[in-house]
C-alpha cells in the first residue's frame, strides 16, 4: 500500500485541452464497439465462415499496426495537434466509405473502409495517449491516463446502444434460415441489411468531421511539442534496451488481444445457448458498462495502491473468469465471461503509464509500439474464430477436452492473463528496485 497522493490529476492549466483530448477516447471507443458485433453479422449477412467474419477484426486492429509508426514519425516532426487533425480526417474518410461499400455489395470494400477508419485511430491514439501523460505532474501521469481512459467505454456503450438498436434488432438476415431462402429473395436481404449497417458509420463520419474543425479552431498546449531531429535510429535502439519497454509491448498486444476476443465473441456464446444476436449483444453492453464502472474504481484506488500491484490481483481476477467461462459453460458461464470486462479495465492504461514511464522524448515513438501492439486485437480473434470452424459453421458443434468448442476457443484470452501477470510481477520488482535504488 502506498501513501495517498494528493497532487491533483489535472491542473486548471490544462483543463480543457485536457477535456477536449478525452472526447477523443470516447471516439474510438464508439467506432471500436460498434464493429465488434459486426463480425457475426457479416458472417450472416455474406454468408461467409467464422475465420473469414474476423477478417472484419484483422483490417480493424490491423490498421493500428500499419500506422502506428508513421503516425509517431508525424508528431514528433510536427505537433500533437497535427497529429490529432490527421487522425479525424482519416476516421473520417474510413467511415464515408461505408456508403460505397454498401452500395456495391463487397465484403472486400468494407474490410478496406475499417483500414482506412483504423489509420486515423492509429493517429489518434499515438497522439492522444502521450499527451495525457505529458499534461501535468508526471506523479500523475498514469491516474490521468487511467481517467482519460475511463470516457473510452462511454463511446464503446453508445457504439454497442446503436449496434443493438438501429442494427442487430432490425437485420432481416437474422430471422429464419436465410441460407435457405432463393437468390432473389436473399439479394433484397442482403441490400436491406447492408444499408442498415451503412448508416450509423456515415453518420459517425459526418460527425468527426465536426470535431475536426472544433480541434482545428482552438488552441492547445504546446507541452512535449518540443522538434527534435528525428533521430529515429538511437530513439529505436533506446527503446530495444529498455526491458520494462519492450516486455511492455508484448504485454499490451496480449491484453488487446483478449479484450477484442472476449467482446467479440460475447455474441457467439449467447448464440450457442439459444440467444438471438440483439440479445447476446446486449450483454456485451453489460460488460461494456462493469468495465466502465471499474475503471472509474481503478482510478480512486490508484491513490493507495501500485499500478503494477493492482493489475497483478485483476489479472488473477481474469483468470478466473476464463476458467469459468470455459469449464462451466451455459449462462453461469456466460456470466463469468462478461465478469471478466471488470479485471480488464485496468490493463490498457497501466501497461501503457509503466511502458512508457521514464522514456523521455522516445515516448513518442514509445506510444507508437504500444499502438502498434493493438495487432494482437486483428491477430488473436482470427485464431479464435479458426477454433470456432474446427468442427464446423455452428459454435457447438464440437466437443474439445469436454467442452463446445465456443466455450474452449477462450483459452485464448486466458493464456494472454497470465502474460500479463508475468509483467505485473517485473513490473511492480522493477519498480521496487528502483525506490530501494533512490532510497540508498
Amino acid at each position: 500500500m502506498k501513501e495517498k497522493d494528493s497532487t491533483p490529476v489535472v491542473s486548471k492549466e490544462y483543463l480543457v485541452p485536457f477535456i477536449l483530448v478525452t472526447t477523443l477516447f470516447a471516439l474510438w471507443g464508439f467506432a471500436n464497439d460498434i464493429t465488434n458485433p459486426m463480425v457475426a453479422t457479416f458472417k450472416t449477412v455474406m454468408e461467409i465462415s467464422n475465420t473469414q467474419a474476423s477478417l472484419v477484426q484483422f483490417a480493424f486492429y490491423g490498421g493500428y499496426f500499419t500506422m502506428a509508426i508513421p503516425a509517431a514519425l508525424f508528431i514528433k516532426k510536427y505537433t500533437y495537434k497535427s497529429g490529432i487533425l490527421m487522425g479525424l480526417a482519416l476516421y473520417a474518410v474510413g467511415a464515408l466509405m461505408f456508403y460505397p461499400a454498401a452500395s456495391f455489395e463487397m465484403f472486400g470494400l468494407f474490410l478496406i473502409s475499417l483500414y482506412i477508419l483504423t489509420f486515423g485511430l492509429a493517429f489518434l491514439e499515438t497522439t492522444a495517449n502521450p499527451f495525457i501523460l505529458a499534461l501535468g505532474d508526471p506523479k500523475t501521469a498514469t491516474r490521468r491516463l487511467n481517467l482519460a481512459q475511463a470516457f473510452n467505454p462511454i463511446g464503446a456503450l453508445l457504439g454497442q446502444f446503436v449496434a443493438i438498436n438501429f442494427i442487430l434488432v432490425a437485420l432481416r438476415s437474422s430471422n429464419g434460415d436465410f441460407s435457405a431462402l432463393e437468390l432473389a429473395e436473399k439479394a433484397v436481404i442482403r441490400t436491406h441489411d447492408l444499408m442498415l449497417i451503412r448508416n450509423p458509420y456515415v453518420v459517425l463520419g459526418l460527425v468527426v468531421v465536426g470535431i475536426l474543425v472544433v480541434f482545428f479552431v482552438s488552441r492547445m498546449p504546446t507541452k512535449g511539442d518540443k522538434v527534435h531531429d528525428l533521430n529515429v535510429g538511437e530513439s529505436f535502439k533506446r527503446l530495444f534496451a529498455n526491458s520494462k519497454y519492450m516486455f511492455g509491448v508484448v504485454a499490451q498486444m496480449f491484453y488487446v488481444g483478449a479484450q477484442i476476443m472476449c467482446w467479440t465473441y460475447i455474441v457467439q456464446y449467447g448464440e450457442s445457448i439459444g440467444m438471438t444476436k440483439a440479445e447476446a449483444q446486449s450483454y456485451n453492453l453489460v460488460a461494456t458498462s462493469m468495465f466502465l464502472a471499474s475503471r472509474w474504481i481503478c482510478t480512486f484506488l490508484l491513490k493507495y495502491i501500485s499500478g503494477p500491484k493492482l493489475m497483478m490481483i485483476f489479472s488473477f481476477g481474469a483468470i478466473i473468469m476464463m476458467l469459468g467461462t470455459i469449464f462451466i459453460g451455459g449462462t453461469a458461464g456466460l456470466y463469468t465471461l462478461i465478469g471478466a470486462s471488470a479485471f480488464m479495465s485496468l490493463m490498457f492504461p497501466t501497461i501503457y503509464g509503466i511502458a512508457l514511464d521514464g522514456l523521455g522524448e522516445d515516448a513518442k515513438l514509445g506510444s507508437a509500439g504500444l499502438v502498434m501492439a493493438i495487432v494482437g486485437g486483428a491477430v488473436m480473434p482470427v485464431l479464435q474464430g479458426a477454433i470456432l470452424d474446427f468442427g464446423g459453421p455452428a459454435y457447438d458443434d464440437l466437443l474439445i477436452l469436454g467442452v463446445p468448442e465456443v466455450n474452449f476457443s477462450f483459452v485464448l484470452p486466458l493464456v494472454c492473463f497470465i502474460v500479463i501477470v508475468f509483467y505485473s510481477l517485473f513490473a511492480s520488482r522493477q519498480s521496487k528496485g528502483s525506490l530501494e535504488s533512490t532510497q540508498s
